[in-house]
C-alpha cells in the first residue's frame, strides 16, 4: 500500500506552452498546465462537460522532455505526487496545489 500514498495521474490537454527555468545549478524547471474534462448526463438528461485545470511542475531530466515535445493542445499523461505549498506575494499570502511530476507519456503526435 505504500506505492499508493499521495499518487496522481492525469490524462489531458496542455492548456498552454511550457515556462521552462534553467537554476543557477542547470537544473530545470518545468511549469504546465493541464486541462482534464468529466462528461456525465445531469438529473435533467442534459450532457455537461465539466473541465478542471491542473498545474504541473517537472523537475531535472522530466523538465527536459517537456521543454523538447510539449506544446500547447498536446495530449499527455502524468504520473506524480500532490504538493501544496505557500509564499507571500506583495505582503499577500498566496497558496498554490500542483502536481510535481515524476513521469510523462506524449500521448497526441
Amino acid at each position: 500500500m505504500n506505492a499508493m500514498k499521495n499518487r496522481v495521474q492525469l490524462i489531458g490537454n496542455v492548456g498552454n506552452d511550457p515556462e521552462i527555468k534553467t537554476l543557477e545549478n542547470g537544473r530545470k524547471l518545468a511549469h504546465v498546465t493541464i486541462a482534464t474534462n468529466d462528461r456525465y448526463t445531469n438529473d435533467k438528461g442534459e450532457k455537461v462537460e465539466q473541465t478542471e485545470w491542473h498545474r504541473v511542475t517537472a523537475w531535472g531530466k522530466t523538465a527536459e522532455i517537456i521543454e523538447k515535445y510539449v506544446v500547447k493542445g498536446k495530449e499527455v499523461a502524468i504520473e506524480g505526487k500532490l504538493t501544496h505549498r505557500s509564499y507571500d506575494k506583495n505582503g499577500e499570502k498566496r497558496y498554490v496545489t500542483e502536481v510535481v511530476v515524476s513521469e510523462i507519456l506524449l500521448l497526441s503526435k
